[in-house]
This record gives C-alpha cells, structure tokens and sequence, in this order.
C-alpha cells in the first residue's frame, strides 16, 4: 500500500511514518505544507492520502477540495484534532472518506487504511496524456506534435509528464527533485536546470519552446 500523510507535527509525523513501516509494511511519503500535499497527490499514485485538517500554505480541507473539484478519485483520509460534528460534517463535505480524530491508536488508522485501499480509487493512467496540440505515450516516451514525432530520455520524460499533469502551476525545484530523483539522491538542483535545457531543445524540435516556462528562482510549470 501507499500512503501520502501530509502533518505538519513532526513528532506525530515521524511517528505515523515509522509505525506505518514497521507495523504494516506501509510505504508512507510524508509532508509537512499543503501546497506539498496537493502537488504530491496529483504527480503520483497514493492508495489513500491522509490529511492533517491545519497545515501551513493550504490547510487539510482546502487541499481535499482542491482535488476533488480538479476530479481526484484517490481514497481520503481526514486527521484532525477537531472533534465536534459539525467539524466532522465539514470534513466529509469537503470530499473525504473518512475522518479519525487525534489521539488515535495506530491500529485503528492501519483498519481505515486497509478499508479505504479496499475500495480501489486508483486513477489509471492514460496510454497517453494530450496537452494542447502535444501528445504523450507513456509506453514508447515519444513527444508527438502533428506528423513531428521525438523520442525523450526516462528522465526527459518524467519531467514533461510531471508538468504537463500539474499544467499552469509552478513545481518547485524540490518537488521537481524529490517526485523524479528523490531526496535521497545524490543529484544536484543543476541537474534539473540540465533537463530542462535538453527538454527545451526537443520541444523546439517540434515548435514548442516557449510551453516550457522558468519561474526565477523557484521552479518551472507548462503553460501554453
């Protein structure tokens, strides 16, 4: 199973992560901000995204109504201090699943996760993704533009891809690392600016430079 928890407590977060492990073998990605949380959910597969209801840049609720307007089919899950029923009734409405209230015992979040992953939300992802006049084949990683056909590099591809699901909205270099390298990797933020370059020149091959937009010193989105 994979799970996205997004809680801005660390000492709870790195708790969650190391009991989701340990416990149930869980792979568990964790965030600290809700704009993180937004960009990680709609960049990846998660079986069920756990939401911590006040975060900074975007609290829980803000985040959940976000994807489901923007259609997310994922399984959510609300965690919250919040314990009064209307606060429930808003979770719910917002577009979550289901809602456990802090404290809980670890065991009781392992039972809602296994039953939230049961119900199979999983968003399948398209042979291929069209943006504009651009089309994508995940299989073959060839950009096609009318008759103009180029082949990317993984990496290449994965960037494209990466943007082109978050299309017009600005993807840091650090999410731009982590969803494609990872954190842990040895690679340096000059290897994205790299990419990008190499990227640049095959868009320009089929007369798409300028879809590919630098924000300065943050990161970079698509927009056409």
């Amino acid at each position: 199973m994979n799970v996205l928890l997004a809680e801005d407590d660390v000492k709870l977060g790195e708790l969650i992560v190391y009991m989701l492990k340990k416990k149930a073998g869980i792979n568990a990605e964790w965030v600290k901000e809700g704009e993180d949380a937004y960009y990680y959910a709609v960049s990846s597969y998660h079986d069920v995204l756990i939401l911590d209801w006040m975060m900074p840049n975007g609290d829980g609720i803000d985040v959940c109504r976000r994807l489901r307007k923007e259609g997310y089919a994922g399984a959510i899950l609300m965690l919250t201090a919040k314990d009064a029923v209307e606060d429930r009734i808003a979770g719910l409405d917002s577009g979550a699943d289901d809602y456990l209230v802090k404290p809980f015992e670890i065991d009781e979040l392992l039972a809602r996760l296994r039953a939230l992953s049961r119900r199979n939300y999983a968003p399948i992802l398209e042979e291929e993704t069209q943006f504009h006049d651009i089309v994508l084949n995940r299989s073959s990683q060839v950009l096609r533009r009318a008759q103009q056909a180029v082949q990317l590099s993984p990496r290449e591809f994965q960037l494209l891809d990466l943007l082109v699901q978050n299309k017009g909205q600005v993807l840091t270099r650090e999410v731009i690392m982590d969803r494609i390298w990872g954190y842990d990797s040895d690679v340096s933020m000059k290897t994205i600016d790299a990419h990008v370059k190499l990227l640049r020149k095959k868009l320009d091959s089929v007369g798409k430079y300028d879809m590919l937009h630098s924000i300065r010193g943050v990161g970079y989105k698509i927009e056409n």
